[in-house]
């Protein structure tokens, strides 16, 4: 499966879409990147005069791309046929370091703990460009594709 065909089956759409680019995949882990465009509907408010990207957005991007993503391609090497994710975040523990304004891209890098009866679990990190951990964590979550 190719990084394409994993981003078209996410179901996630432009303003709720966190996932650029995926840049590695693999049994074991992946690496994705997303730049937060200065105009997302979430950096109105957030911190008046100076907007920072709220930590549930910054977990849910590490979700997208470290589970969800990651999940799609695990899925799918154990049935090609499958289409539709069908996807529930079961659990998240993230802690937060450093901030992310506008128009920063960070990256994503996620490894797999275990992936067993269509349960994912990864130990996530985000970093900004200068290669410094934004935030890290474990999320997990159950997931299933579907024929349809």
């Amino acid at each position: 499966m190719d990084i394409k065909e994993i981003l078209s089956r996410l179901p996630y759409s432009d303003p709720f879409l966190f996932v650029d680019d995926i840049t590695h995949i693999d049994e074991n882990g992946l690496f994705g990147y997303y730049t937060f465009p200065p105009e997302s509907f979430f950096y109105k408010g957030h911190f008046k005069d100076n907007p920072v990207t709220p930590g549930v957005i910054l977990t849910e991007c590490m979700a997208q791309i470290g589970l969800v993503c990651f999940g799609i391609f695990l899925l799918n090497r154990e049935n090609s046929n499958a289409k539709n994710p069908k996807i529930a975040l079961s659990s998240s523990e993230v802690e937060f370091y450093k901030p992310v304004f506008p128009g920063e891209t960070v990256k994503v890098v996620s490894k797999k703990r275990y992936f067993r009866f269509n349960k994912l679990k990864c130990d996530v990190e985000m970093f900004n460009t200068k290669d410094e951990v934004v935030c890290k964590g474990t999320i997990a979550g159950m997931m299933k594709l579907s024929s349809e």
